[in-house]
């Protein structure tokens, strides 16, 4: 267990909310990805604009933790080890998108993109 999952837990402990059920983790996930999601939706900041707006800035920060703490929350309840867990997604995604051909493909049109195409691809094979 990480020192965040440990530090979590304990909050978690501390106040008897370490009983939740993984769809109400789960939901509560989505609700602030969706609060994050908010502080972008009429505009398309770039990392400079950010960067230069201490209060959005600070508004992002504290959407991403709570985003983070949710996720984190939801691996404490299941046993899961975060850092297991993310390197084995991040080899997954590295062998199916392969940094020489997604380089190779880079600046392609979003509807053209390799990155869709693998996707969809992907996407077939599981409903199949």
């Amino acid at each position: 267990m990480t020192k965040i999952q440990e530090e979590v837990k304990k909050y978690l402990d501390e106040r008897s909310w370490n009983h939740l059920a993984p769809a109400n983790l789960a939901k509560s996930i989505m609700i602030e990805g969706a609060e994050l999601l908010e502080l972008f939706q009429w505009d398309n900041y770039t990392v400079e604009q950010i960067k230069e707006k201490p209060e959005l800035e600070e508004k992002i920060k504290k959407e991403i933790a709570d985003v983070m703490i949710y996720c984190t929350e939801l691996a404490v309840h299941l046993n899961l080890d975060i850092e297991e867990i993310i390197l084995y997604k991040l080899k997954l995604a590295s062998e199916k998108y392969k940094a020489a051909e997604v380089m190779k493909h880079k600046g392609e049109k979003t509807e053209d993109s390799f990155y869709l195409k693998k996707k969809m691809e992907y996407r077939a094979e599981k409903k199949s």
